[in-house]
């Protein structure tokens, strides 16, 4: 099937719609013409708004209730092979697709932007959505997460060029062919898929390989290690560019770093380019690095500098990713998807850079048997920097239990003493007699759902003290 297939398509099913970049990719047929529905397996506020814009979704895996009379059905690889709908699908002879497919079809006939990494992706592919949106670039963009403060995931304004996530997971970033390519981070992560870090750097390179002739490499300066020997000539071969960047390192380069009335503070250089007193809302200094990646892809796409700088500045975050939800004089709490040890170490670091000298409470919930066993240690280790740990248990989502992988086996690698393994529905009543200054909710499972308990209790806590 080509783009002008896509084109032909009228009526799409998604199994997995609720999932942040399957809505997305719902929003953006709907937008084209084409009557859009789906199944997913709750309802939930994302899938209500979907339903609010005109979109029908099941909430079960019946295939006799779902719609016979369509041309294409998308699925994300987060659903089970063995889910009776897409299974139906499948041996009727329907056609069925994955995201990733459906993604690159769409950026196919389309200048493509696409954002590389273990972590980094969500975050840096929105701020280039933020960037882009001061500027006369007719885009559209996908992106994995919801911004704020309007909680948007799809942005339509124009098709010259598309803004997309380039996911690692099962290879799906190898149905794109961008023209700029920005790779964040390249940790060993998904070995279930790669089986080890070695045939996961050979995923990306094969990645990094698909960059049209005359496109450009956007990439993090301490990753230089982890590509071929011959990595400039390749590039070189191909007509593709490229930009290494970081703090105080790279041809690009953030600096001056500061902390300054809750804001993070910077200076961006790049050749003859200078960009003073860059205020950002989004803390840490991972994401002083997605800026500067999203900063060179403006200057990229001839943006001014002083639009560039005034697009960071009014950002407004993204939900879940250190999002701020409650602050009084006494405490702070903080909400973050961080699911992997680096992110969770730059989570609690951005914690604590942001409350120099601050009690510092983490309740972290592992996400997949699989990572859990694989990086039991490097978890502990960034936990390890919390005053006080509380681990929930795993959260599944695709994957079967896996004997003897529980939270615990990370309760073991610890070495803080105050640590408790307690279950998502034992945290409020924990936290009410439990002294501290910051909270942070940490993982990218179900642990949300302790927003509106922690928040509500937090509101009460305080108004009782008037």
């Amino acid at each position: 099937m080509n783009s002008s297939g896509l084109e032909e398509i009228n009526k799409v099913f998604f199994i997995g719609i609720g999932g942040i970049g399957m809505s997305a990719l719902a929003r953006y047929l709907k937008s084209q013409g084409k009557v859009v529905s789906g199944y997913d397996k709750t309802s939930t506020k994302l899938t209500k708004k979907l339903e609010s814009e005109g979109i029908e979704i099941l909430y079960t895996d019946d295939h006799a209730k779902y719609p016979s009379d369509i041309d294409l059905v998308i699925y994300t690889p987060a659903i089970p092979s063995s889910h009776k709908g897409l299974y139906w699908y499948k041996e009727q002879g329907f056609k069925v697709i994955k995201r990733s497919e459906a993604l690159g079809l769409i950026s196919e006939n389309k200048k493509c932007i696409a954002v590389a990494g273990t972590h980094g992706k969500t975050s840096t592919s929105a701020l280039i959505t933020q960037v882009l949106s001061s500027s006369e670039i007719a885009f559209s963009s996908f992106i994995g997460g919801l911004m704020l403060p309007n909680g948007i995931n799809y942005v339509n304004r124009g098709s010259e060029w598309v803004v997309v996530e380039a996911d690692e997971y099962d290879r799906s970033f190898l149905k794109l062919n961008p023209d700029i390519a920005i790779l964040m981070s390249m940790d060993a992560d998904h070995l279930d898929i790669y089986g080890d870090h070695k045939s996961m750097l050979g995923g990306y390179w094969a990645f990094i390989e698909k960059i049209r002739s005359g496109g450009t490499l956007i990439f993090k300066h301490d990753l230089e290690v982890l590509f071929p020997d011959n990595w400039k000539e390749r590039l070189k071969a191909k007509k593709v560019s490229h930009v290494s960047f970081g703090l105080e390192n790279g041809m690009a380069y953030s600096s001056d770093i500061q902390v300054k009335d809750g804001r993070f503070e910077f200076s961006f250089n790049w050749e003859r380019i200078k960009i003073d007193q860059i205020s950002s809302s989004m803390p840490g200094r991972h994401n002083i690095e997605n800026s500067t990646a999203a900063i060179i892809t403006g200057l990229k796409l001839g943006m001014a500098a002083e639009d560039i700088k005034k697009a960071i500045g009014t950002f407004k975050g993204i939900f879940r990713r250190f999002e701020r939800l409650f602050e009084d004089e006494d405490l702070v709490y903080i909400d973050d998807y961080a699911h992997h040890p680096r992110e969770l170490d730059a989570a609690i670091s951005a914690a604590k850079e942001l409350f120099p000298g601050k009690k510092i409470t983490g309740i972290f919930q592992p996400h997949l048997y699989t990572r859990t066993r694989d990086f039991a240690q490097e978890f502990a280790t960034a936990l390890n920097r919390l005053d006080s740990i509380i681990l929930c248990p795993i959260y599944p989502a695709r994957e079967e239990p896996i004997p003897g992988v529980t939270s615990k086996i990370i309760t073991r690698c610890l070495t803080n003493d105050q640590v408790w393994n307690l279950k998502e529905s034992e945290v409020v009543n924990f936290l009410k007699d439990h002294k501290t200054d910051v909270i942070m909710t940490l993982g990218a499972g179900d642990i949300d759902l302790l927003r509106e308990p922690i928040v509500s209790w937090l509101v009460s806590r305080k108004n009782l003290k008037r």
